[in-house]
């Protein structure tokens, strides 16, 4: 008899998430156990507590979930989630990474583009690309072969993401760019035919004056749910909506393929004992639904 599906969230913040409990049952879960304020220093009694309590056979019922609003905090949990395993004895459980929504919502944003565009060597422009969303849809492009060109007000910066993603994908094509000024902003838009915008809410990133004066551009993605929109003139409800010769797709249209991804993601979790599911993995499942 299957043991019942048990989901541990771990939280970096005070109060763990309600919205990632109520997608966790609503994905099968049948207890999810929540732990908010979850600090590095927290995470290797509550990985002995999920992998000391069932036998090997038995750990795939088990599974632990990474959210929270800060990213960089989730990945720090997630590294000390891996130390804390025993695979050489079958003790482990399988792993979902989804602080803010930043994996489930760069797998759908670059799903939806691969409806449009040939990923591999398209050219690309992620804007908002250092952020937590943007780092990872950039990450995902030059994994598929395109030819990506980072955003950021800061170059310094983008240099910087590019160098990591560099670093974990071998033959990647990246170019940090500018984007603080208008003329920047024209000079990192020549040539594109994708662009994503993954900045933070409330700031539009690319404006109706410089997206028209993009005449190779094709399909444009806004992440930005959020008043003013990153993409001014892409509505936040467009689905593959043609505006001006170009596809759109706004936050809310992005969104809804992003929660069938993330449910999918955590019902994987109880297929093995196994997995780590991260940005790739992640980005899988949304190419497999």
């Amino acid at each position: 008899m299957d043991k019942r599906k048990i989901l541990v969230q771990l939280d970096a913040d005070a109060q763990a998430s309600v919205f990632d409990r109520v997608v966790a049952v609503d994905a099968g879960a049948d207890e999810v156990f929540s732990y908010g304020g979850v600090r590095p220093e927290h995470v290797q009694g509550l990985v002995h507590g999920a992998i000391f309590t069932r036998g090997p056979k038995d750990l795939k019922s088990t599974a632990i979930f990474i959210g929270g609003s800060d990213v960089a905090a989730g990945e720090k949990l997630l590294d000390e989630v891996k130390k804390h395993m025993i695979p050489q004895f079958g003790l482990r459980v399988s792993v979902l990474m989804d602080a803010n929504g930043a994996n489930t919502t760069a797998a759908a944003a670059v799903r939806a583009a691969g409806k449009h565009v040939a990923l591999k060597d398209v050219a690309a422009l992620v804007l908002g690309g250092t952020g937590p969303v943007g780092q990872r849809v950039a990450r995902l492009l030059a994994r598929e072969g395109a030819d990506v060109r980072v955003g950021s007000r800061q170059q310094a910066k983008a240099a910087g993401v590019c160098s990591q993603i560099a670093a974990k994908i071998s033959g990647a094509r990246l170019q940090p760019v500018g984007t603080g000024t208008a003329a920047e902003l024209a000079g990192a838009l020549e040539g594109r035919v994708l662009v994503i915008a993954a900045g933070a809410a409330g700031a539009v990133l690319l404006p109706k004056n410089a997206r028209a004066a993009c005449k190779t551009l094709r399909v444009a993605l806004d992440l930005n749910a959020v008043p003013p929109l990153g993409i001014e003139g892409v509505d936040v409800m467009d689905k593959g909506k043609e505006r001006d010769g170009l596809v759109c797709y706004g936050a809310v249209g992005v969104g809804d393929t992003k929660m069938k991804v993330h449910k999918a993601a955590v019902a994987r979790l109880f297929e093995s004992n196994d997995q780590i599911l991260d940005a790739e993995e992640v980005y899988q499942i949304a190419l497999a639904l």
